[in-house]
């Protein structure tokens, strides 16, 4: 029941984003005075309308996706003599072009907006983890099988102090556990959870190696795969550790600008990176092993966020959301036709050349002839068609599960 929710919550969480991306254009447009003739979110037939002043708004039945029909958005579209004044190719170069940013700017405000509360709530990935088996601090050794008791870290009286009774401090290192070396904390966390009872560590503290004996014992735990297991558990914890870090509502400002500045070089890289991997897309499809940095669709997105629900990692759930809108921000303002990236290049085209015309004297060039760009445009629509058929069936063939 938690995956389907999950599903369904992000899926929901998608259609919020498209929404506001079409809300986006008709806010600007609307102040700008250009002339909004419907608002529709969703496809298809149409559930209901209704009409507030010279705007239609409405829902259709299929919800993955939605429109803004602002009048003349080129000057091969059709207007009556009432809309030409205030046809959207009429206006400033800038005013069409805030119109046409608008839709990614609302996935970036509300990209941003879901990381800032992550980071005031459950926090934010810790970006620069220290991967060293440093011991900043000891604590008790306690059962926890929920993500909420994980999160409490209150110790009952009963609960063992393992490493404190060992007499482990806070800034030794542990170079081995059990006789296997421990050159990460991940390496320790490993061993640990596999000890059982006392248990050799040798550590270095202070320049000097020293060799103690901690008694393992083993504990029910919540464990970063979301499944509850049986670990052994010593009470300590990493200094800088990966994981999430909370902040104040004042600090979570910069750090999620810095938090999302990191975000958007990395939708760069999946963007010059997404070509060559759609041959192993493929791959997956006809049995190969689905690689997990492949590209998924709306339906991979979703199974993973149901899967993230389901083992009860919210952290993870609202990250997808988050990283979902700034990949279709960006990937919209890439200069390719129909995408409104494609749009704002051609309106800056027409700007410049009309400049350069100037320049020479020349009265300024007539609009961009759409129609000889049709083919062009039909060829991109077919491979994005293609691109997203091939990720759909993948995602329901053989779709990337979280490990």
């Amino acid at each position: 029941m938690a995956y389907i929710v999950g599903v369904v919550l992000f899926a929901l969480g998608i259609c919020i984003s498209v929404a506001l991306h079409e809300a986006g254009h008709m806010w600007t447009a609307k102040a700008f005075g250009m002339k909004v003739r419907r608002y529709f979110v969703g496809f298809g037939p149409t559930v209901f309308s209704f009409r507030r002043g010279e705007t239609e708004y409405g829902l259709k039945w299929i919800p993955l996706g939605g429109f803004c029909d602002i009048a003349g958005m080129t000057a091969m579209d059709e207007v009556t003599p009432e809309e030409s004044k205030r046809a959207m190719w009429q206006f400033k170069t800038w005013k069409r072009t805030v119109v046409m940013c608008a839709g990614s700017v609302m996935h970036f405000i509300l990209g941003f907006v879901v990381l800032y509360l992550m980071a005031v709530t459950m926090g934010l990935p810790n970006l620069h983890p220290n991967t060293d088996p440093v011991i900043s601090s000891t604590s008790c050794a306690r059962a926890a099988t929920t993500t909420d008791q994980v999160n409490n870290g209150k110790c009952a009286p009963a609960d063992p102090v393992p490493a404190a009774a060992a007499g482990l401090l806070p800034g030794d290192k542990v170079l081995s556990v059990g006789g296997k070396p421990t050159p990460t904390w991940t390496d320790m966390l490993n061993t640990v959870q596999a000890s059982s009872g006392p248990t050799a560590f040798q550590i270095l503290r202070n320049g000097q190696t020293l060799n103690l004996t901690v008694d393992v014992p083993r504990v029910q735990r919540l464990t970063s795969d979301g499944k509850v297991r049986d670990v052994g558990m010593i009470g300590a914890s990493p200094v800088n550790p990966p994981g999430l870090i909370s902040y104040g509502p004042v600090d979570a400002v910069g750090k999620t600008v810095s938090f999302t500045g990191t975000m958007f070089s990395e939708t760069a890289k999946r963007l010059v990176e997404f070509p060559q991997r759609i041959p192993a897309v493929v791959n997956s499809i006809f049995g190969g092993e689905r690689d997990p940095n492949t590209p998924v669709s709306v339906v991979g997105a979703s199974r993973i966020g149901g899967e993230a629900v389901e083992r009860g990692l919210w952290p993870l759930f609202f990250f997808l959301l988050a990283s979902f809108n700034f990949f279709i921000g960006v990937f919209n303002l890439l200069p390719l036709l129909p995408l409104d990236g494609g749009h704002i290049a051609i309106v800056w085209y027409e700007r410049v050349r009309d400049w350069l015309r100037k320049l020479r004297g020349k009265a300024a060039g007539g609009p961009v002839d759409y129609t000889k760009l049709s083919a062009v445009t039909l060829v991109l629509v077919v491979i994005g068609g293609g691109i997203t058929l091939l990720t759909v069936t993948a995602d329901i063939v053989n779709p990337v599960r979280l490990q």
